[in-house]
């Protein structure tokens, strides 16, 4: 069995100490979807959503979020983020989230991809929920991270067609 490297021999958890390992440059994207109905998505693309900017509101969620990820994770190193960025793409059931963290640090920005994401679903959901308490966040994963010593890996398994063009 692998061992894993926020546990310690006695089974406590542990912060991973990653001092030793070289600054190098990071990138990581993440993807989610929001899940609802048409009239839903319209709304919003439409800016005819009560609470205002969807997509504006959610992208800015994102990125604050991302700047916190070591608050909200525990262990999570902290690391500082040189950019975060949010984009957004309809899709057939709803609307697609896309989120890429970059920086130069000793550990990756996974987490914080993930985070961007994830917060951006939330709050989409939180702007919407007025006019569809049935929608669905799901199929939130890591799609590629570049940088660091176990070098480049892509998703090998995409759960759907994701789109191509992105706001």
């Amino acid at each position: 069995m692998t061992k894993l490297t926020h546990v310690q021999d006695s089974g406590d958890v542990s912060m991973v100490d990653v001092s030793e390992k070289s600054v190098t440059g990071r990138e990581a994207t993440a993807r989610g979807v929001v899940r609802m109905t048409a009239e839903t998505r319209a709304a919003i693309l439409e800016h005819r959503v009560a609470k205002g900017a969807v997509l504006t509101t959610a992208r800015l969620a994102g990125i604050m979020a991302a700047k916190r990820t070591a608050e909200l994770i525990p262990l999570c190193h902290g690391v500082s983020l040189d950019h975060v960025e949010v984009r957004f793409a309809p899709t057939e059931d709803g609307l697609a989230v896309e989120s890429t963290a970059r920086c130069a640090a000793r550990t990756g920005v996974e987490m914080e991809a993930l985070v961007a994401v994830t917060h951006a679903c939330l709050t989409v959901y939180d702007m919407a929920k007025a006019i569809d308490k049935g929608m669905v966040i799901t199929d939130v994963q890591l799609i590629k991270k570049t940088g660091g010593k176990s070098g480049d890996w892509h998703t090998p398994n995409h759960t759907r067609a994701w789109p191509t063009e992105w706001i």
